[in-house]
């Protein structure tokens, strides 16, 4: 074996602890029941046996389970999709309230053979969890929507209670990981979103390994933070299959920590960092964080008009 081969085998901090209890297998056949995709399945999460073992947070998939872009880091099928169903938003409602879960994450497949982009059955999603689950917050998770605003505006008009979209890697190499999709428009994505309902945080996730420098992260995070993002997440690039891009380094938990540390440093209201850590990884306490230091920050500016 090589030296390179030796370093890039997966360290024991990357192992998964594996919760096949009653509630990951009672969720796994309600999601089939119901003909409903999650990007847990479809992205092979590592998170998944904890997140639906606890019945916490789930991460819904709509639009289908095939994507129209084709991103080297990704594991969902991609093609041209066929499916659109309008029923779909009663179904992962139903769910949502069957499950009683405290937070859901709403995210898709790009669908770039739709001129909405699929913000109308987003907003639709939205909309049916609040009928049915009132007391769960709702985070969304769209892909740029092919930069149209129009498309975006119909989203928020919904008000989730976090939107999230992703930059995924650092400047450098976006064009190599990403497909369609830019660094440029992602963080206008989000400066718009917070421009159109200035209330509700955003949210992205940088995942690193792919051979970007500690700098690149840095200036990603300034990035995020010069486009008015809240939240960020940054996690461990593990590669899907041999199609897809190979991992140039495996960080240590300890590096994580220093990255945290540094995201908080410079504002975000929650940072959450690590090996195992994705988009909506203990995203219920996202939500609470962004709620508490918007309190704070409204107390702040009580207390400052008072003095």
């Amino acid at each position: 074996m090589s030296k390179k081969e030796e370093y890039l085998r997966k360290p024991d901090w990357l192992k998964i602890k594996l919760n096949t209890n009653k509630n990951y297998t009672g969720l796994k056949k309600m999601m089939r029941e119901k003909s409903l995709h999650t990007v847990c399945e479809e992205a092979k999460c590592p998170n998944i046996h904890e997140c639906w073992g606890a019945r916490r947070t789930a991460t819904f998939m709509i639009l289908g389970d095939v994507c129209t872009r084709a991103c080297r880091f990704c594991a969902v099928k991609t093609g041209l999709p066929t499916e659109l169903d309008w029923k779909e938003p009663e179904r992962v409602a139903d769910s949502v309230a069957l499950m009683n879960l405290k937070h859901v994450v709403i995210t898709a497949v790009a669908r770039d053979d739709l001129k909405d982009g699929g913000a109308a059955v987003f907003a639709e999603t939205v909309r049916a969890i609040r009928r049915k689950s009132p007391f769960t917050s709702i985070e969304v998770l769209p892909s740029d929507m092919g930069g149209i605003y129009d498309n975006l505006n119909t989203l928020m008009d919904a008000r989730p209670d976090i939107l999230n979209h992703n930059i995924e890697t650092v400047k450098r190499l976006s064009p190599r990981v990403r497909a369609r999709a830019t660094y440029e428009r992602s963080l206008e994505f989000l400066q718009r979103a917070k421009e159109m309902q200035p209330s509700i945080p955003t949210k992205s996730s940088i995942m690193i390994g792919l051979g970007e420098t500690k700098e690149e992260i840095v200036e990603a995070l300034d990035d995020l933070r010069a486009h008015q993002v809240d939240i960020v997440t940054i996690g461990q690039y593990l590669q899907p299959s041999k199609k897809h891009l190979p991992v140039i380094k495996y960080y240590h938990p300890d590096e994580f920590a220093e990255l945290r540390e540094i995201a908080m440093i410079k504002g975000f209201s929650h940072c959450e960092a690590g090996p195992l850590v994705r988009s909506s990884y203990h995203a219920d306490e996202q939500v609470n964080s962004a709620a508490k230091k918007k309190h704070e920050l409204s107390d702040a500016e009580v207390e400052q008009k008072q003095a």
